[in-house]
């Protein structure tokens, strides 16, 4: 049984969407990030940056104590590893899959983050911020697109870094793209989000977190005074 520590986030439903894949046993335990819950005690004594998802696996490969995992990138990589699905054995494309994973991780996720605190929660307007980040996730999806030329997926196989990057491109109209500018980015968008596993983990998402929108005192506690801490 895995613990999954989780809310309705992109990095939540990486997670979500490779254990339904995988079809591992696992138990929600939602963090409700607009309440502050990631700051609590218990949560923190999981996911040492206050940061959903984390994990808690309690029949880990190697047959000892459970193995606590945070940050959605380093759990995507342990659930392949443990199960042996979705990143590849063979040296030269595994690699592809974890360079794209990294990418991902250290670009797209962070500048769509950016984009969407600037654009929609950020008390002051500054169009200098606004330009920046939506060009930035403007040419990610370009260099995703470019990748995905002549392939259905970005390391070949559906992976790890196919996982990683669909969460962060659902919301592109949110993020001020076009789709449609980026023909291989929408083929493989559609592709993922026919897999059942996909439309499982967003189902899902809608029967844990039942809020129409955020509220006005979760934008102060998200994107106000404490938005030094959250990211």
């Amino acid at each position: 049984m895995i613990d999954l520590h989780y809310w309705t986030t992109p990095n939540g439903h990486k997670i979500t969407m490779f254990l339904e894949e995988a079809g591992l046993e696992y138990k929600i335990i939602p963090v409700n990030i607009g309440k502050g819950e990631q700051f609590t005690a218990d949560f923190l004594a999981v996911s040492p940056n206050n940061r959903i998802p984390a994990i808690v696996d309690h029949n880990p490969k190697d047959g000892g104590a459970p193995i606590t995992v945070f940050e959605s990138g380093a759990i995507l990589l342990y659930l392949a590893e443990k199960t042996g699905k979705f990143l590849p054995t063979d040296t030269r494309k595994r690699y592809d899959a974890i360079q794209w994973l990294f990418w991902q991780m250290g670009g797209l996720g962070p500048m769509s983050g950016q984009n969407n605190h600037f654009a929609h929660y950020a008390l002051d307007k500054i169009p200098y911020a606004i330009d920046r980040y939506r060009s930035e996730v403007n040419r990610l999806y370009g260099v995703l697109n470019k990748k995905l030329a002549g392939r259905d997926f970005i390391a070949g196989e559906y992976s790890i870094a196919d996982m990683a990057s669909y969460p962060w491109v659902v919301p592109y109209e949110r993020q001020g793209q076009k789709i449609e500018d980026f023909p291989n980015l929408k083929g493989w968008f559609e592709r993922i989000k026919a897999r059942p596993a996909t439309v499982k983990a967003y189902e899902l998402a809608k029967s844990i977190n039942t809020a129409p929108s955020i509220t006005d005192e979760s934008r102060k506690i998200l994107f106000g005074q404490t938005a030094s801490v959250v990211r």
